[in-house]
């Protein structure tokens, strides 16, 4: 498939669509390395991801020692942080690709995409119960809960960001910009002025978590493929026109460029916003950049953050969560490097505090809990979570 300048990823860093060509998402979870026995063995660890046997998450499954040995201290200060005596959990398995995970506070629910099988599905607190919420859910990718408590999502199929209201109509926040259609919108985050901010790559132009662009147009060059099979009346006549951008949508409802795709070195992806809001973190290209906002909405001062890079090895990010202290909790794609898949946390001056190993690439996290201090993480087919002792800063 031809690509585009802002289609492509910096020179040595590992794309999620590159990951799954090359070793599967099988392979991820289940190849041990000889690299991964030595370095369990030279820490002493017992039970552990990179464990021979692997690490058992199955219901029945002897219990994890504490404090947990996949909820690794890099810092000291991440002991501030962490919960001793809390363990990584798989609340749920049976995915495809789970992504955009959101709490819903007054529902005391956990809602998240599993893009190509086109639903979005709802843990319950109460019993754990796992269910479908919405299908079809038109590929929708991030998901989010706004300051009046309702939900956002991105769809990819639709090419457009929509809000659920509470009476249960749906309203478009998002579709086009300037006259033309929208790429695929990925993650979006609420602002307290109202306005909404949403990245908007191209990687649902593809068959497999939307459908390709009309014919002639970047994913469909020569026609080949035909993007209305088993699609609504009206999807797979679209052409990708617009560069990536990360765009806002002010409270009436229009929508401007809040950072273009040439100020990135790659198509946007997850963001979120500082506790004070006046700093906005993009994923681009797997890494971290970081802007100022000011109060009327304009970004200023993009610069890298960090580049996610840990003992030698990158822990591409998809999504970001902040925290009421103003850490990083970033997923982690690190390919095969088995071991280094999870969460990242990164203090606001971009020192690497502490990991959560996961046996699958994890692709997004949000904090939730009737307290707001439990993690959950989107990892591949699964769902995770485990408690930690401070809280997210966003609504969900």
């Amino acid at each position: 498939m031809h690509m585009t300048k802002d289609e492509r990823e910096p020179s040595g860093s590992l794309t999620r669509r590159g990951l799954l060509e090359t070793i599967g998402l099988a392979g991820a979870a289940v190849l041990v390395p000889s690299f991964g026995r030595a370095q369990t063995a030279n820490r002493g660890e017992s039970l552990s991801t990179v464990s021979t046997p692997p690490r058992d998450f199955t219901p029945g499954a002897p219990p994890a020692p504490y404090p947990d040995p996949d909820v690794l201290v890099v810092d000291p200060s991440f002991n501030a942080l962490r919960v001793f005596n809390s363990p990584i959990q798989r609340l749920w398995t049976g995915s495809l690709w789970a992504e955009g995970p959101a709490w819903s506070s007054q529902g005391r629910y956990l809602v998240w995409s599993d893009i190509p099988n086109n639903r979005q599905l709802r843990w319950l607190e109460d019993d754990g119960r796992v269910s479908v919420m919405r299908q079809p859910s038109n590929n929708s990718n991030g998901n989010t809960f706004d300051f009046q408590g309702r939900q956002l999502s991105c769809e990819h199929l639709t090419r457009r960001v929509v809000r659920y209201e509470h009476d249960g109509t749906v309203s478009v926040i998002a579709e086009a910009y300037d006259g033309k259609p929208l790429n695929s919108p990925n993650d979006v985050v609420p602002h307290p002025d109202g306005s909404y901010w949403f990245t908007d790559p191209p990687f649902g132009g593809q068959l497999y978590e939307g459908t390709p662009d009309a014919s002639g147009g970047p994913s469909n060059r020569e026609g080949r493929l035909q993007p209305r099979f088993g699609q609504p009346v009206g999807i797979g006549s679209a052409q990708r026109e617009l560069p990536t951008n990360v765009y806002r949508v002010d409270a009436n409802g229009r929508v401007t460029i809040a950072i273009g795709a040439d100020a990135l070195p790659g198509a946007p992806n997850g963001l979120a916003f500082a506790p004070d809001h006046k700093k906005l973190y993009v994923v681009s290209g797997g890494n971290l950049q970081v802007a100022d906002v000011a109060d009327n909405g304009r970004v200023s001062g993009l610069r890298q953050f960090a580049e996610l890079v840990v003992d030698g090895v990158a822990c591409r990010t998809d999504g970001v969560r902040v925290d009421v202290f103003g850490n990083l909790w970033c997923s982690s794609n690190a390919g095969p490097a088995i071991g280094y898949s999870g969460v990242t946390v990164w203090n606001a001056s971009g020192a690497l505090l502490g990991r959560i190993r996961l046996p699958e690439v994890c692709a997004n996290v949000a904090f939730g809990g009737a307290k707001r201090n439990r993690l959950f993480m989107t990892a591949s087919q699964s769902l995770y979570a485990v408690y930690v002792n401070t809280q997210g800063a966003a609504p969900g």
